[in-house]
């Protein structure tokens, strides 16, 4: 059962730097793709919008096909769909509209079902473990997408044609994945907890998570939108070094990560979460008082080492509370994913140009703040983590996926 376990860990951890390098590498060669295809500056903020929007009805989708297949069978099919249309985005004819626009609205989909079924598969897994393993599957994403942002900008530097930087990424992903596949292992229902609403998600307690998990996302798309225009516009810093904080935000996350499920087994999940918002509203503070480029670099640190806890740790504290609906609660929650993405940069964009760039810095520091409000939706309750409380490891296991 332990070999089970960790096969099962090890191919998922896989999956998870597989959608990593995936996304990295369709996100950072966006002007690459809008100059192949002629997506006009107008056009492209719905490209870009579309592709969430289709994300979050794949995830309710996958709420609805997960009660009648295994998470395991749809995470095993719809992350090759995935690799084969970011392939996709790449081969289609010079200026065909049409070709892009369906390969982004088909890695939509797919990404959307990805997402909410790898994580559905990691809560279980934690939940056969008895310990929190959770932010090591992130850590891998993280990983995953360092490696992918690397692959694009060496593409970029080359200028090598975008089919040429994907194929060979796609080529070695698939096949890997769909082997490693064969080991996911799928986790069987816990018995209700009490509070938990039975066997159905009741939204109302889910809510604080959704909101946790949309202003998390608003943090983490300000970074990833508006790091390099704010360090070069406001801060004054070289076009050069405008492309680092990013690429340090990634750096710091992936180590945060890393480490973080050892401080939720040692303080647990509230503690960390608790810690996590602070040191990330500390880092946008930073940010936003930053006298130069340098010291907003150091803001751009802490938000990295503070945001990459709180997803992680938000897709976990779901499956507690909901321990025989985990499947559907963590789908339901995985659509405000999106709209934390969607809503977050033209948010700080609006505010930035109506007001301040300093000043849109303050709000997703006071949104994440805010998770302060909602961290006692991250007690583990009877069966913390860490510390002591670790449950035995009667196994929630069920099947490997190579018995579906």
């Amino acid at each position: 059962m332990t070999d089970v376990l960790r096969r099962g860990r090890a191919s998922l951890a896989f999956c998870f730097f597989a959608q990593g390098a995936a996304f990295a590498l369709l996100v950072t060669r966006i002007p690459a793709i809008q100059d192949r295809y002629g997506i006009s500056d107008a056009l492209l903020p719905v490209f870009l919008a579309a592709v969430p929007i289709l994300a979050g009805a794949g995830s309710v989708t996958t709420e609805q096909l997960v009660k009648r297949v295994r998470p395991s069978r749809l995470l095993r099919w719809s992350q090759p769909v995935a690799l084969l249309a970011l392939l996709g985005v790449g081969a289609g004819g010079q200026g065909r509209l049409a070709s892009v626009a369906v390969a982004l609205a088909v890695f939509g989909v797919a990404v959307g079902m990805l997402d909410a079924s790898m994580n559905m598969l990691g809560v279980s897994l934690q939940r056969a473990y008895g310990r929190s393993i959770m932010l090591s599957f992130h850590a891998a994403y993280s990983l995953g997408g360092i490696v992918g942002a690397s692959l694009a900008w060496a593409g970029a530097h080359w200028q090598l044609a975008l089919w040429v930087s994907y194929l060979p990424v796609v080529a070695v992903l698939l096949p890997a994945t769909l082997v490693g596949s064969r080991w996911y292992v799928d986790g069987e229902t816990a018995p209700a907890a009490q509070g938990s609403g039975g066997g159905r998600v009741v939204f109302r307690l889910l809510l604080p998570l959704c909101l946790v998990m949309t202003f998390a996302y608003i943090g983490d798309s300000t970074v990833s939108n508006w790091s390099a225009k704010y360090l070069k516009d406001v801060l004054g810093s070289s076009e050069q070094l405008a492309t680092v904080p990013y690429n340090v935000y990634m750096v710091t996350a992936l180590a945060g990560r890393a480490l973080g499920d050892f401080g939720v087994r040692r303080f647990g999940a509230m503690a960390v979460v608790r810690l996590g918002a602070l040191v990330a509203a500390g880092g946008f503070a930073v940010v936003a008082s930053a006298p130069g480029a340098w010291v907003g670099m150091l803001g751009f640190t802490l938000l990295g080492l503070g945001l990459c806890v709180l997803v992680p740790q938000t897709f976990a504290a779901a499956g507690r509370l909901f321990p025989e609906a985990s499947d559907a609660a963590v789908a339901r929650l995985n659509i405000f994913n999106y709209v934390g993405f969607l809503v977050g940069s033209p948010l700080v964009g609006a505010v930035g140009d109506a007001w301040s760039y300093r000043g849109a810095m303050l709000l997703p520091m006071v949104l994440v703040l805010v998770t302060l409000v909602y961290a006692r939706s991250f007690a583990t309750r009877p069966d913390r983590y860490g510390g002591g409380h670790e449950r035995p490891r009667t196994a929630d296991v069920g099947r490997g996926s190579n018995g579906l």
